[in-house]
């Protein structure tokens, strides 16, 4: 059954049925009405003579290269003539219904059979990557593995960010954007995403990093070794020492975010075992740092901790008393290392055993975790200055993406032909599910 509609010149023009559901019809009969708009308008214009004569000479040079250029495509056989892509036949269908041309018309004009442009009109609704005419695709959109391989990735490693993921997947070289990540991930049932945390802006007077060993952070966390603190008994809190908690010491490198040094304590570390701490990490970097940025902990605000500073040159700095971010590169690695190990079953009780632990998450921190501040380089190729695998030429899945065109930052060359597939391999340091070596490798066409 048609659904009458009035057009422009007061008459009914029959629709099919349901006509929204079919796109590429409903594209063609737009053009259709269009044609009947321009007609009603055309007939109440007013244009010169000039512009009249202006237009008619350049139609007929238009005119004339295209019989040059139809001359000699007609003097190919008609088996032998390339095919018009899926796109192509939908836009020459979309100038058929524009134009009002007949089968044979539309056939001479585009060198095909009126067989041809008929099959290409009685397939015009099919469906799927296979259908006779398709509606043109973005240069910039991403195969579907591409989505899988994101999907993969956030199933083996759910503790990832959509910016991590986008950072991992760089380095691995699949050039992707945080949004196109976020987009990917939302293909399947939506999960709430986790609060974006912020690093605070450093103070005014905040000492800036110009090269490793110039600035270091040095700060103490305790790490539960059960739940929590909280018990239900007066006075409803654990002591924070072992076997409740270990008390853990870092050493940050500001340029590189690298961690320089750790150490496990039972209980709070005083003065002397901090300096000793700080002596060893400057002693295995060959180096001490200018700048030392701190709290003001009772291991750091004294007299023997000032002195020992002042004997090897280094500047103490210490940070704002309640001021939020005064210290917050070292408050954001504890996070990230408490976070981490928080992943296992069970924080170990045994001091061997949770010092294993913290030497293997260290080790995946600086050598295959990337970080946003140092746009998806690593510690150890900020701290070495080695060339980051972010920046090597990747691999391009969209076979028809400019190959000179931007990619998500950062910009690398791409590598080999376009349309590449690629599988995900995702390999875990020493097995450990929470610290994840993420590679790809091309799919090697089957023969």
């Amino acid at each position: 059954m048609m659904k009458p509609v009035i057009g422009l010149s007061g008459k009914y023009i029959a629709l099919p049925r349901g006509w929204t559901s079919h796109v590429k019809s409903a594209v063609l009969h737009a053009a259709a009405l269009a044609q009947c708009a321009l007609l009603e308008a055309s007939g109440r214009a007013n244009s010169t003579t000039a512009t009249i004569a202006r237009l008619q000479g350049e139609i007929s040079r238009l005119r004339e290269q295209m019989q040059i250029k139809d001359a000699r495509t007609a003097r190919i056989e008609p088996h032998r003539r390339p095919h018009y892509p899926p796109q192509e036949r939908l836009v020459i269908l979309e100038m058929r219904a524009a134009c009002g041309w007949s089968l044979e018309r539309t056939a001479r004009e585009f060198l095909v059979t009126a067989a041809t442009v008929a099959e290409w009109v009685r397939r015009v609704d099919e469906q799927g990557p296979e259908a006779l005419l398709q509606l043109p695709e973005p240069v910039n959109k991403f195969p579907e593995f591409v989505g899988y391989l994101v999907r993969r990735l956030k199933t083996l490693c759910p503790t990832l960010g959509k910016r991590k993921a986008a950072e991992i997947l760089t380095r691995a070289g699949l050039h992707l954007s945080a949004s196109s990540v976020a987009r990917m991930l939302a293909a399947k049932p939506p999960i709430a995403p986790p609060a974006p945390r912020h690093e605070a802006q450093p103070p005014p007077r905040a000492v800036t990093a110009k090269r490793p060993n110039h600035v270091w952070h040095v700060d103490l966390t305790v790490v539960p070794i059960m739940q929590g603190f909280w018990c239900p008994w007066l006075p409803n809190a654990l002591p924070q020492c072992w076997p409740f908690c270990w008390w853990v010491a870092m050493v940050v490198d500001h340029f590189s975010r690298r961690l320089m040094g750790t150490a496990i304590f039972y209980k709070q570390p005083s003065s002397e075992q901090v300096r000793a701490l700080l002596g060893c990490t400057i002693r295995n970097a060959g180096a001490a740092p200018k700048y030392l940025i701190c709290d003001k902990g009772v291991q750091f605000w004294c007299a023997g901790f000032k002195s020992w500073c002042r004997r090897r040159g280094i500047k103490p700095r210490y940070g704002a008393i309640g001021k939020k971010g005064s210290i917050a590169v070292i408050e954001r690695c504890i996070l990230t290392i408490k976070q981490l190990l928080a992943c296992l079953p069970v924080v170990p009780q045994w001091r061997p055993a949770f010092n294993r632990e913290l030497t293997l998450l260290v080790q995946w921190y600086n050598e295959h975790r990337p970080h946003e501040t140092l746009r998806a380089k690593t510690p150890n190729e900020a701290y070495h200055h080695r060339f980051p695998a972010c920046r090597t030429p990747r691999h391009e899945p969209r076979s028809r993406w400019p190959r000179g065109s931007p990619c998500a930052r950062p910009w690398a060359l791409v590598r080999g032909a376009l349309g590449a597939r690629l599988e995900l391999e995702v390999d875990f340091l020493m097995g450990r599910k929470h610290l994840p070596i993420v590679r790809k490798r091309p799919v090697r066409p089957v023969l």
